[in-house]
């Protein structure tokens, strides 16, 4: 029988722990839950109900969202990590992650966190350059994200990064140059959220004086696939692209910004786009097939097949396509409409020219 895809148990408590407010935050609004406080009760019946509705075999984490978890009293984080632990120790959870702050984290706390329990940490780093998280009001070094990241590691805990291109002060260089050291810091994935604009926070005092503008949908989506491709090559996970669709983000909250509910596919989408040109500029012949697993068939046609009509208007004449199940899922091919001609192109992002 196969085994069902590990599953998350979100868990959310936002502003816990935080030593101050970025520019950007409102945790409150992203996750749904205002002003409301999670207690070791609240957390017990989360799990309960949660783990109730799960099939036999299936592998499940608990995860502390929002807020820096570790900045928190030990008391705090002892009473919070209770719940979870009762179902690690049972077999029904199969690990803990949650997420802090690089300068709330210390070989001693990543020690102890292991012991209880802990699998994953993820480190809301948002940016790796100084200049863009002194902008952000982030209240530390890009210094201060290299040691958290070796620390974590050392223990034996798996390491995550957050980060958020798009913020205030980032150029495209200095994107590039977050990217760099992010490949230098390996961790064992990301998370990718463009900056968007939401009301009642200092960015957007900021965009409504005109010193800040947001990215383009474009741009954003460009800068992430940089990112997407730079991972796939380093085999590095990327877990998530773009805010978690909801009510609030679709109220007047939402000022401004490069929000989409597809903006994950919209970033495969541009990587099969740019992969596949690669590939037809490599090729003599104007008539070709581009075969891929029927999984991957909405990235391989683009937003409203938004790629099939790139092509052609950019001059390779009309790309026909095949949906092949033997095919690796996440990988492309092109082959001549007549003819032998072949070319690999290998996994989604693993070229991008």
């Amino acid at each position: 029988m196969k085994v069902p895809r590990k599953r998350i148990i979100p868990l959310f408590i936002p502003f816990f722990g935080c030593r101050s407010q970025c520019v950007f935050c409102d945790q409150r609004m992203l996750t749904g839950t205002g002003d409301a406080k999670l207690s070791p009760a609240d957390i017990q019946g989360i799990l309960e109900n949660a783990l109730a509705l799960q099939p036999p075999g299936q592998k499940v984490e608990a995860a502390f969202y929002g807020g820096s978890f570790t900045a928190l009293p030990l008391r705090q984080q002892e009473e919070l990590l209770a719940p979870a632990q009762h179902f690690l120790a049972t077999g029904q959870l199969t690990g803990i992650r949650l997420s802090t702050r690089p300068d709330a984290i210390d070989e001693e706390e990543a020690r102890w966190l292991k012991m209880q329990g802990v699998s994953c940490v993820e480190l809301g780093a948002q940016s790796l350059c100084n200049s863009v998280l002194n902008a952000a009001k982030r209240g530390y070094e890009f210094s201060c994200v290299d040691k958290a990241v070796a620390v974590l590691r050392h223990v034996g805990l798996t390491v995550g990064v957050q980060l958020m291109p798009g913020l205030p002060g980032e150029t495209r260089l200095l994107w590039q140059k977050t990217l760099q050291r992010l490949w230098k810091l390996a961790p064992d994935f990301i998370r990718l959220y463009p900056t968007v604009v939401l009301a009642g926070t200092e960015l957007a005092s900021s965009f409504a004086k005109g010193a800040y503008k947001p990215l383009a949908l474009a741009e954003a989506i460009e800068r992430t696939a940089w990112a997407v491709a730079g991972c796939q090559q380093r085999r590095i996970g990327v877990i998530r692209m773009g805010l978690q669709d909801s009510e609030e983000l679709h109220s007047a909250k939402l000022l401004a910004g490069p929000y989409h509910p597809a903006f994950g596919e919209l970033v495969w989408s541009f990587l099969v786009r740019q992969q596949v040109v690669c590939g037809l500029e490599q090729l003599s012949f104007s008539a070709c097939r581009l075969v891929y697993h029927p999984h991957d068939s909405s990235k391989v046609r683009g937003h409203k097949n938004e790629n099939l009509r790139y092509w052609k208007e950019a001059g390779f004449g009309e790309v026909s396509l095949q949906a092949d199940a033997s095919v690796y899922p996440g990988s492309l091919q092109l082959e001549e409409v007549q003819g032998q001609k072949k070319l690999k192109l290998g996994i989604i992002g693993r070229l991008y020219c």
